[in-house]
């Protein structure tokens, strides 16, 4: 049996943004025009409705994402995290409660709001220092608004902040890479997390992508600037803690922690996925059919039970993740029965292929398999059902 354990996690969606920038898949909508004050009052009684059905214990972690959630005015924003801090009042003493933000959407007024809404934790898309790199991939800030952002954050007295880099980008070189993580390394920020470019579809780079118009780097040289940004990191003192993730000691995301351990947690908002009591959802993602939803019941576009056979694949693909791994007390402590017993034979192929590193009680990415993690993943998709 898949172990039931009330959520100590919360994410929450706030799908508006300033524009749709030209990678972007997010269930995101450019905020001109649209009903936000409506879209609170849904947020709030899908929450109250979501809580009655599986009422929450002491939360850990709050996530805030988007879209953009700091496109919120500071009256709209202190709306919000009041509602947040009515229905989760039972807080751990050292609750993580981040908010995504975009450059240039955090003034002192609204930064107030957010520290006296409870938020502690901040992560800025940043994702290049290079000016014409941003214009090029659809972003409408520069690298004034970054520093200027995270200058306002630190004055506000936000003392865990994070940004977003990315890797891949048409036109990106190795050199310009190593130029951003110069910029980025000399902020001295707390976290960094290093995606590299997934082309996706119903986005503009996949038309240009199809029509073959997006300069992308080749493999060899994405393989590189990933290289690269291990080096730096690593070098600069920071932890290498989940494939893309890199943090100074005590500082790594633990909302994330909690997906890549395929543990349970709330999803709120359009769009939004959850997995409570064994069922995994996702919502409705249009902003007005999912207010209309919320007002006969809650607004799910889905929701299936997940089997004990998918929780332990899930498990597996999310948790090899994580750099420490999968470990077997986690592995019991979910399903009861040992980690060897039903993964034996796949987890013996790969540390032979020495893409994982098997310990007494734990297995992980070698360092060649952080490489080939798509590869190892694909492994144990289906190897139970």
């Amino acid at each position: 049996m898949i172990a039931q354990e009330s959520p100590r996690a919360v994410y929450l969606h706030i799908p508006f943004c300033t524009n749709k920038c030209y990678y972007c898949d997010f269930n995101s909508y450019v905020l001109k025009g649209q009903p936000v004050a409506d879209y609170l009052d849904a947020l709030e009684r899908e929450i109250a409705q979501t809580l009655h059905n599986a009422p929450p214990g002491r939360v850990d972690t709050i996530f805030v994402g988007g879209g953009t959630p700091t496109v919120l005015t500071p009256e709209q924003m202190s709306r919000f995290l009041g509602i947040v801090r009515t229905y989760f009042p039972d807080r751990a003493a050292d609750l993580e409660f981040t908010m995504e933000a975009n450059p240039g959407t955090v003034d002192p007024e609204k930064l107030a709001a957010m520290k006296e809404g409870g938020i502690n934790r901040i992560s800025f898309g940043v994702q290049s220092f290079d000016n014409g790199l941003l214009e090029r991939i659809g972003r409408i800030h520069d690298t004034d608004a970054v520093y200027r952002s995270l200058e306002n954050a630190r004055h506000a007295g936000f003392q865990n902040l994070s940004i977003d880099l990315m890797f891949g980008l048409p036109d990106q070189t190795v050199e310009l890479m190593n130029r951003t993580l110069d910029a980025a390394l000399a902020l001295d920020l707390q976290h960094y997390s290093i995606y590299s470019l997934k082309v996706e579809e119903n986005t503009l780079f996949h038309t240009l992508y199809q029509k073959n118009r997006l300069p992308l780097p080749t493999e060899d040289e994405e393989a590189d600037m990933y290289r690269l940004i291990i080096d730096r990191l690593k070098g600069a003192g920071y932890g290498q803690y989940e494939i893309s993730n890199f943090a100074r000691p005590g500082f790594e995301s633990r909302h994330n922690i909690t997906y890549w351990r395929n543990e349970s947690y709330y999803g709120l908002g359009a769009g939004a996925h959850g997995y409570t009591q064994g069922t995994r959802h996702m919502n409705i993602k249009g902003i007005t059919p999912y207010i209309e939803a919320s007002r006969t019941g809650l607004p799910r576009l889905e929701q299936f039970p997940v089997s004990q056979s998918e929780a332990m694949e899930d498990f597996m693909m999310v948790g090899l993740r994580l750099l420490e791994g999968v470990r077997e007390a986690d592995f019991r402590r979910q399903f009861g029965v040992s980690l060897h017993s039903i993964f034996g034979r796949v987890l013996d192929r790969l540390t032979a292929k020495k893409l994982l590193t098997a310990s007494e009680d734990s297995y992980r990415l070698s360092d060649e398999g952080i490489f080939l993690g798509n590869e190892v993943f694909a492994e144990f998709i289906g190897i139970l059902t």
